[in-house]
């Protein structure tokens, strides 16, 4: 009974969390006119613009750009071996580096940001335009170092660690771009790894949200000198923008997104072009809060107010990014449309004299935190959530002002202050999602129903949908399948696809493939991805047609950006699943090139090499993996699953005992240690198939085998027992209802055997042929 199958544990989709990268401009696109051409007819929204955060969103580094906004650097920052030094008098600017190998300098050529950081720029090589060491706080007036600065610091684990300042990570090219330059035109060449990027204007100026302006300059132009006025503007006209219009076109770069399309469009859907990260991301606290940069989007999706569908960006904020309620009289207006009763008469509800800086909405819903030297305000609105801090060490809005005191004392307060419990509607979700990321499945119940009910939070839900993927209990399937079917949201229910990426059983294969008709362009590809590895053949007409639409959609968005190392990742494992093994590889070892140290690449190349029969190779990638990580118990695992194939069972076992050391509750290492030893070293196999048992109950073939080898060791009451509780908890394994069966047989315990067979015919998860077989087994012991 001895068969080693790859388990495939890091055959997941990827996504890039970052701001969109912009896609590259085609040819055939209408001309863009410039911002200057604005300026003629709306001369104050261009002067608004020109000044602001999103006009000046990336600009040329000038000595008059230096001597107006920087100061000197007063020391070397040092960083590893090497100390750097922005020199920015007149007649320089560059980074000096000084290191073991002498002195470089590294010149300035543009500057990115300026609201609370100013980033810098500096030409490198093949084409890349690439982040300094060094940055420059606007508030604080003083440098530091960039990588540092972005070091997450997680809540009961390790903290994150630096990355180095020439990684593609800090590649203005790759990451940032599309967000701080206006009609991007990327230009990799994947054969020379080079980039001619170049862009139309710095900064984001008037077409990236109005389109192409060319022909509207053109059309007024020629109204100025004649009677007839034009009957089309020529261009977007946001003014009639519906609320989540307007949300959308901001949030194409305030949000940590992964793009499924390059062509978003001002006024299109949002999910029809982005997917959003939420709450399963570490830069996440468990109930929403902003641990790491997050860019607003996925918390705004949090915010009570939003979800009345009212609310959109320009309420606050003017286009050119401005805040319209700074004036300290005005700052509660912006709630005032809603809330009048609590603005007019607004110390009841705060607890703070009105004119405190506590008196602001804003202060106790919106409180303001930092991260890498940059400030930002939690766009979820929520009231303070001290009982959160106290659980995951999440801010909140009291102790970020009352820094001489602690969670527990204002959360005293506010549970004064409210007769509703509101901090609850926070915590049940959040620890949910606090259990699910630890692999804690005790409450697997409460997720499934949560996440099925009418009221349930976007994110909270999208997140807990995700994170099932690392669920192993077959219990969750039908609610991930009903979720996909009914649920309002676009991203939960591409939430939903993606999960059920591996469980093509019937009631799924029919969800999903109606999910590839869905309205929304995430969910089809989403759902195309997980049915990558069927064939068209069979399927109904309007499935086949529905399907390869969607299959279409999902390879376009994955060969969008030739420098993108998650899409080639994610293409090999399409190319994997449709056993198209040379293709496969290609992507993965593309992926490798563009990123080596990405652990997934290396373990799904050894994947495909192993379907290709290339098992060397195979062998190769999983132990550069290793060398990445030594630590990793997927690569062990699957390591060792590749050498029981080869019958090298000593090593085999060597790799499963090292999965085991790293993580001893791996029930997979346990059940394969236990297979391996079984032959020589029976007791010490019931030991291993034991564990994996107790591990994971649910598991058909972990009960079965330890039940089997029980058998064969003569404790056959025990073996009974065990079998008869995966028959109690009707787990699917038709194999345990045989040996249970044959048992009460051999005891010529016909009754008890035709009770098993008899259960077996009524368990629906076991595949019809095997149930009518029991069926036949009832009528010959009769």
């Amino acid at each position: 009974m001895m068969r080693f199958v790859l388990i495939e544990i890091l055959v997941v989709a990827a996504a890039a969390g970052t701001a969109y990268s912009g896609a590259s401009r085609a040819a055939s696109e209408p001309p863009i006119a410039g911002s200057a051409s604005c300026r003629d007819c709306h001369e104050q929204f261009y002067k608004l613009w020109a000044s602001s955060h999103h006009g000046l969103a990336m600009q040329p580094y000038t000595a008059a750009f230096a001597g107006a906004n920087l100061t000197d650097q007063a020391d070397d920052i040092e960083i590893g071996v090497s100390r750097y030094r922005a020199e920015i008098e007149p007649g320089k600017g560059w980074v000096r580096e000084t290191g073991p190998e002498g002195q470089r300098t590294y010149p300035i050529v543009q500057v990115l940001g300026g609201k609370n950081v100013y980033y810098f720029l500096t030409p490198h090589e093949k084409g890349r335009l690439q982040t300094l060491p060094v940055a420059y706080d606007v508030n604080e007036k003083h440098w530091f170092d960039t990588a540092a600065s972005g070091v997450r610091h997680f809540p009961g684990a390790d903290n994150d660690q630096p990355v180095h300042w020439t990684d593609p990570f800090y590649t203005f090219n790759t990451s940032c771009h599309g967000c701080h330059v206006s009609q991007l035109s990327t230009n990799y060449d994947l054969k020379t790894d080079t980039y001619h990027t170049t862009w139309a204007e710095p900064g984001i100026n008037c077409e990236t949200c109005h389109g192409p302006a060319d022909q509207h300059v053109k059309l007024y132009r020629q109204a100025a000198v004649t009677p007839s006025k034009p009957g089309d503007l020529g261009l977007v006209s946001t003014k009639s923008f519906s609320v989540e219009q307007t949300n959308s076109m901001c949030n194409t770069c305030h949000a940590k997104l992964s793009a499924v399309s390059a062509s978003f469009t001002p006024g299109d859907e949002y999910f029809d072009h982005f997917n959003l990260i939420a709450l399963e991301h570490p830069d996440f606290y468990p109930d929403g809060r902003d641990l790491g940069e997050n860019y607003t989007m996925t918390s705004w999706r949090m915010s009570p107010c939003v979800k009345g569908g009212k609310l959109d960006c320009m309420h606050c904020h003017t286009s050119s990014g401005r805040y319209r309620f700074e004036d300290r009289a005005r700052a509660n207006d912006a709630c005032k449309p809603c809330h009048k009763e609590r603005v007019e008469n607004a110390e009841p509800h705060t607890h703070h004299p009105v004119d405190s800086e506590a008196g602001r909405c804003i202060a106790c819903h919106m409180p303001m935190t930092k991260f890498a030297h940059m400030n930002r305000s939690d766009h979820s609105m929520r009231p303070p959530a001290p009982a959160a801090t106290l659980a995951f060490k999440s801010p909140n809005a009291c102790n970020l002002c009352h820094t001489d005191q602690d969670a527990a004392w204002a959360d005293k307060y506010v549970r004064q202050w409210h007769n509703h419990d509101y901090q609850n509607d926070i915590l049940e979700p959040a620890h949910l999602v606090d259990e699910a990321r630890r692999g804690n499945w005790a409450n697997l119940d409460k997720i499934l129903q949560y996440i099925s009910t009418t009221d349930r939070d976007e994110m909270f839900a999208v997140s807990l949908v995700r994170l099932l993927r690392s669920c192993d209990s077959p219990k969750k399937w039908p609610g991930i399948v009903r979720t996909l079917k009914e649920d309002p949201s676009p991203l939960v229910r591409a939430g939903a696809a993606e999960t059920l990426d591996g469980y093509l059983a019937s009631e799924s294969l029919e969800v999903l493939l109606g999910a590839t008709s869905d309205n929304y362009r995430l969910v089809r590809v989403r759902a195309a991805a997980s049915l990558a590895g069927i064939g068209s053949e069979g399927l109904r007409d309007e499935h086949q047609k529905d399907l390869q639409r969607a299959t279409a959609e999902y390879l376009e968005a994955l060969q969008s950006r030739a420098d993108d190392y998650v899409n080639h990742y994610n293409l090999g494992n399409f190319y994997l699943a449709r056993r198209q093994t040379d293709q496969a590889i290609r992507s993965f070892e593309t992926a490798i090139k563009l990123r080596p140290d990405y652990l997934a690449s290396h373990v799904n190349a050894a994947f495909a090499y192993n379907a290709a029969g290339r098992n060397d190779e195979a062998e190769a990638s999983f132990r550069r993996a290793l060398e990445l990580d030594p630590n990793s118990v997927a690569v062990h695992l699957n390591l060792g699953m590749l050498l029981g194939e080869q019958s090298r069972l000593g090593e085999a076992e060597d790799a499963f005992r090292r999965a085991l050391k790293v993580d001893p509750k791996s029930a997979v290492a346990a059940y394969n240690l236990g297979v391996i030893l079984a032959p020589k070293h029976p007791p010490e196999a019931l030991k291993w198939c034991g564990k994996a048992y107790r591990l994971r109950p649910d598991e058909p073939k972990y009960g079965y085998t330890y039940a089997y080898y029980l058998y064969q060791s003569r404790d056959v009451d025990k073996a009974i027992g065990v079998l008869q509780a995966m028959v109690k908890r009707q787990v699917p394994s038709s194999d345990a209802y045989a040996l249970l069966g044959a048992i009460y047989q051999g005891r010529g315990e016909l009754y008890r055997a035709i009770e098993a067979y008899r259960a077996a015919t009524k368990n629906n998860q076991l595949p019809q042929s095997d149930r009518s077989a029991f069926e036949t087994m009832i009528q010959r012991l009769r």
